[in-house]
């Protein structure tokens, strides 16, 4: 299944962060969206989540513009932003019942994702007392609840340590085993390693990268 964004424009008043962003992919692959901070990767991200609204542009998937469809996005996209949006003052299992029936989340936790994710391993602490990467975990498990086909993920590694890393790029190299499609803003060299195209977000437009693991070369086009 094609998936394509269509010169996808965002402005704040006169200040304009995406201008005319283009970028298509396939079912099952991973997308890294690159470039300097400020470059717009995360307004970007928050655009095709449905949090913020494009000024033009269209997100096609399954053969259809959903750019603007709420319901739409919310059934097949699923968003981890840099924060961890978690309610501080209750465990992993009460955040995770926000989003899962009962009977589903001891499934998940079983066998399913979050037992990937590793989130089972810590599922009655509260997120208060959680680490870095515990939190972070926690938060792509709510994110996937509705088994999206698109997941949108922003810098989901950034600063943690390797255990998490690996817990967290096993279970996307696994979600796209599945169909699922990334689309991930990272500087990170492992998550560089996941997708199969990279597009460098710069002067408000996506131009194509061949990424051949020298990083010095990718950080001279930022």
């Amino acid at each position: 299944m094609l998936i394509e964004l269509e010169h996808i424009s965002k402005d704040y008043g006169k200040r304009n962060v995406l201008k005319d962003v283009s970028i298509s992919t396939e079912s099952g692959t991973c997308v890294g969206i690159l470039g300097g901070n400020g470059c717009g990767k995360s307004t970007l991200l928050a655009v095709l989540a449905g949090i913020r609204k494009a000024t033009s542009g269209r997100f096609v998937f399954d053969g259809r513009d959903i750019l603007n469809d709420r319901i739409a996005i919310a059934s097949a996209v699923g968003y981890v932003p840099q924060g961890t949006p978690l309610i501080e003052e209750l465990s992993a299992r009460d955040n995770l019942l926000v989003f899962y029936r009962r009977n589903e989340l001891e499934r998940e936790l079983g066998r399913g994702t979050l037992k990937l994710l590793g989130v089972d391993e810590y599922i009655d602490v509260p997120v208060r007392k959680m680490s870095g990467g515990m939190k972070k975990r926690l938060t792509i498990g709510c994110a996937v609840s509705n088994h999206p086909r698109i997941l949108l993920l922003d810098e989901p590694s950034a600063a943690l340590d390797l255990i998490c890393k690996q817990k967290i790029n096993g279970y996307l190299r696994a979600y796209m085993r599945n169909g699922g499609t990334i689309f991930l803003a990272t500087h990170d060299k492992e998550e560089l390693e996941l997708c199969d195209k990279w597009y460098i977000l710069k002067d408000g437009t996506a131009v194509g990268y061949d990424y051949d693991g020298n990083i010095e070369r990718l950080i001279s086009e930022f």
